[in-house]
């Protein structure tokens, strides 16, 4: 008898991925969150790079959720939905586009929990980031694993009053743009069957990293002036499209602000973010 797989076992465990930051590419991440493209030399946007670095598999290797299979860079989860539970990010200096880099991860943690909906096993994936032989971004990434369940979907914390707010409509289109330019196959972004008829959402689930963007982007539009330094974030529940939802946010005290996204007055996601002049 085979025995089974320890989670634990690949704490350690690495994996390197290198991109050349195609200025094409960064125009068609522009276009999926409906922004004006950055060329080649400026710096990348924040949290953009999450649309850089992919490390791709072959259809044969992939999960009936989309994902890459488990067992390999990251920890057995079989049975089990995924979900981007939120992390931290330092920007030390920016990425620059059409210089290469290079992206190193770890798995710095793996731990089970037992919730009200289950079995949860938590973990914590390390990314550094360098370009021209420096340290450009150190991130930690929290991933959760949870036993099938139905998903938390409204109540919540009531969103507070904001100083800044922009409104998006996640059309199907916009999910369908953000998973290409990611190359993120999870269907519950895209193939309406799956996410209602298996893991039981009502319609269509906004990515975690978009909503981290279109948060981080709106503080950006907001404070032009201002350099992000760290970003802390966390869903707190799905963002379900088409319904619109707010990212906003408001200034805590000099060189914090707090910001977060909610629909339907309540909150869905949360990020406290530090910033300079």
């Amino acid at each position: 008898m085979t025995a089974t797989p320890n989670p634990s076992d690949w704490i350690g465990h690495t994996e390197s991925c290198a991109d050349n930051m195609d200025a094409g590419h960064a125009e068609r991440v522009a276009l999926a969150v409906d922004r004006a493209a950055p060329e080649a030399g400026d710096a990348l946007p924040p949290l953009w790079h999450w649309a850089f670095f992919v490390t791709a598999q072959p259809y044969a290797r992939l999960g009936a959720d989309g994902h890459p299979q488990r067992g390999e860079f990251l920890p057995p989860a079989e049975n089990r939905n995924r979900m981007w539970a939120g992390g931290r990010v330092e920007f030390r200096r920016p990425l620059t586009i059409g210089t290469p880099a290079r992206r190193v991860s770890t798995i710095a943690k793996v731990v089970e929990k037992t919730g009200r909906t289950g079995k949860l096993l938590f973990v914590t994936v390390r990314h550094d980031y360098t370009q021209a032989g420096a340290a450009c971004i150190r991130e930690e990434q929290d991933i959760v694993y949870r036993e099938p369940s139905p998903p938390k979907l409204g109540g919540g914390e009531p969103a507070p009053a904001s100083q800044w707010s922009e409104t998006v409509t996640p059309s199907s289109v916009m999910l369908f743009r953000y998973s290409a330019v990611t190359f993120n196959g999870h269907r519950i972004h895209y193939d309406y069957p799956y996410a209602h008829d298996t893991e039981g959402y009502p319609n269509l689930v906004v990515h975690g990293p978009l909503i981290a963007t279109l948060m981080i982007g709106a503080f950006t539009r907001a404070h032009p002036g201002k350099t992000i330094h760290k970003i802390a974030y966390r869903g707190l529940r799905p963002l379900i499209a088409p319904t619109p939802f707010q990212v906003a946010g408001t200034i805590e005290s000099p060189g914090a602000a707090l910001a977060w996204a909610a629909q339907g007055g309540t909150l869905a996601h949360r990020a406290e973010i530090g910033f300079g002049e």
